[in-house]
């Protein structure tokens, strides 16, 4: 009977860990106790007047069944994310906008005000599918902005196994009540938020318009790690938002080309960037910020599309400077999140073949929950003759470039979970950089000996490999630093101030991973407590004042911001800005210094390979 009552209790736990690893609903939790509960009482106290093994086995069946049926009916509803994490939010004043009138919530101690799940263009579905963002649509009354705006539409795994990577990988899971929902995606995704100061302030305020990462295949605008509410405190107005992702925002067809008025096609994610650009410069004095005095900033395929941003002539006149984190697309040829057009037109025509249509116009009868199950890669910008003219990098070599002031860096380990899935021994490691540099794995090899020490950290699926640490270096720098390189020398040869970082803090949670210096730049440690030390929110409190001081003036130097925004007198370790014979950059880490790219040899490499590449 012990043995009998130790399995069924420990049934009954590892059970409910499924439940809350699944965020079923609180009611499922009770039907699974009651059932352990009433296959104990079973086992205990009526065993003797009815107990007999075809009864003890019929009672585990009907357990089991309650069981599954539970985990079944109880599975999360599908919900919107509520602008901030206190119950029963105050609500805000009404600000009026071109569409009409609204109001927010402030979050619990009233440093900030938070707008949310505002349309800044019509839903794209039906006939909108595969064009151009449309002017949203206005409303009567006052309307409640409370709720963060649905995901874009993207593919989605297992809710179970994004808990366990969030246990395994990320170690910030947090059991708590409340969270039993998953977040709405949908193809009606073009919603921004605004973040403003929780008081308000004599002049007008320099606007941050960020533009979240994901490979341009996922990512959305209520993710923790970059929300706006202590850079808002620190007197700024901080906008994010959702934008077209995958197939919906970069599917390429002649058809289409044809059929649009400004003869695009390929770059509808895009497009909707720039329309949430519009709608910020159009109305965000109505928010406190100043149209005149906005910094564009994104993180990965977001700071690649800063760059896009910062060369498409649809956005000229709409910001001042450019803050970019972990990539870019000013290479020759960049080695992601751009293609050539003949190839964007390609991977087209394999998507109506994969769904057996003709027509671009047959592809908008496809439901969007099946459209995203494409196997193409749709994750890529191109020349379009509309939002993007010509390759990047010629813009910049003519100077025609938008952005007046640069801000832009990246982390010690960036492509590192990127191969988690690649073993890198001494054989293969040469054909494993020749996959995305022809011809120059041997080169690269010499600068980058196949014998490095692996690095200080590995994960559970790591396919490791002696020369992984090699990998993962030459990678970091082909993908992700390369192109922050190249942008910081043109942006010298134009004269215009150029601030590089390199982020190595290591923590317990992304370290300096890709993506790992979000939550400091943003203020969101806060959010995981018991991950992070005393010295990583003081290098949070100095990059936010690096941030907010570059969206003041383009200079990051200062004085350290206070929580309101107020000047401390703590002056900023300094910054020096890239120029001709100077081309160090800023460590954040343990110690916050200028040091040498660690990288500038493998460049040299890369460079090489560039040239070999034909403009197209």
């Amino acid at each position: 009977m012990v043995l009998f009552n130790i399995f069924v209790i420990l049934t009954g736990l590892l059970y409910i860990a499924v439940l809350e690893l699944s965020k079923n609903m609180i009611i499922g939790w009770v039907v699974g106790i009651l059932a352990t509960i009433a296959l104990l009482l079973y086992r205990n106290v009526f065993y003797k007047k009815i107990g007999s093994k075809k009864n003890t086995l019929l009672a585990f069946l009907i357990f089991a069944i309650i069981l599954v049926l539970n985990l079944f009916l109880t599975r999360p509803p599908v919900k919107r994310v509520p602008a901030v994490d206190n119950r029963n939010p105050d609500v805000t004043e009404v600000v009026e906008v071109e569409q009409g009138q609204l109001t927010g919530v402030y979050n619990k101690d009233h440093s900030a005000r938070v707008y949310a799940g505002i349309p800044y263009a019509k839903p794209p579905v039906g006939e909108l599918r595969f064009k151009e963002p449309q002017k949203a649509d206005g409303w009567d009354g006052v309307r409640a902005f409370d709720h963060f705006g649905p995901r874009a539409m993207q593919t989605q795994g297992s809710v179970f196994y994004d808990s366990l990577s969030h246990i395994l990988g990320w170690h910030d899971y947090q059991v708590k009540f409340g969270d039993e929902y998953t977040e709405e995606v949908s193809e009606d995704c073009l919603y921004l938020n605004v973040f403003t100061p929780g008081d308000d302030r004599a002049e007008l305020l320099p606007v941050i318009f960020y533009v979240h990462g994901g490979s341009l295949t996922t990512g959305h605008s209520s993710y923790s790690e970059y929300r706006g509410e202590n850079l808002a405190a620190k007197g700024v107005v901080f906008v994010d938002f959702a934008y077209r992702l995958g197939v919906f925002g970069y599917y390429a067809a002649d058809d289409l080309k044809a059929e649009s008025p400004n003869g695009t096609t390929g770059n509808y994610g895009l497009l909707d960037q720039v329309a949430a650009l519009q709608w910020v410069y159009d109305n965000i004095e109505a928010f406190g910020g100043d149209k005149n005095k906005i910094t564009i900033a994104g993180e990965s395929a977001g700071a690649s599309s800063v760059n896009a941003l910062c060369v498409s002539p649809l956005t000229e006149g709409l910001f001042r400077y450019a803050i970019a984190e972990s990539s870019g697309i000013v290479a020759k040829e960049p080695f992601h999140t751009f293609r050539y057009y003949e190839d964007a037109v390609a991977t087209g025509d394999e998507v109506r073949d994969e769904f057996g249509v003709s027509s671009s116009a047959e592809l908008r009868n496809i439901p969007a929950t099946e459209l995203v199950k494409t196997h193409t890669q749709n994750s890529s910008m191109t020349v379009d003759g509309y939002a993007i003219t010509e390759q990047p990098y010629l813009t910049y070599e003519r100077g025609a470039n938008h952005e007046q002031a640069l801000l832009n860096g990246f982390n010690a380990k960036e492509a590192d979970a990127f191969l988690l899935g690649t073993e890198a021994t001494r054989e293969n490691y040469e054909d494993l950089i020749a996959e995305d540099m022809p011809e120059y794995g041997d080169d690269m090899a010499e600068v980058v000996p196949w014998d490095l020490p692996q690095r200080d950290q590995s994960f559970i699926v790591d396919a490791k490999g002696e020369a992984k640490g090699a990998l993962n270096t030459a990678y970091s720098a082909m993908w992700f630093s390369y192109s922050h390189y190249v942008w910081n020398n043109y942006m010298v040869s134009q004269n215009r101030p150029a601030y590089e970082y390199y982020f190595t803090k290591t923590n317990n949670i992304l370290s300096n991973y890709h993506a790992g210096e979000l939550p400091y730049a943003y203020g969101n440690l806060w959010r995981h407590p018991g991950l992070y030390k005393d010295e990583d929110y003081k290098l949070s409190e100095i990059m936010q004042s690096y941030w907010v001081n570059f969206a003041y003036n383009g200079d990051p130097n200062g004085y350290l911001l206070n929580p309101d925004g107020s000047s401390s007198e703590e002056i900023l370790p300094v910054w020096e800005k890239r120029e001709a014979g100077q081309d160090q950059l800023l460590e954040l880490g343990a110690q916050i210094k200028m040091t040498d790219d660690p990288n500038l040899e493998i460049y040299k490499v890369i460079d090489e390979f560039m040239e070999t590449r034909e403009s197209n």
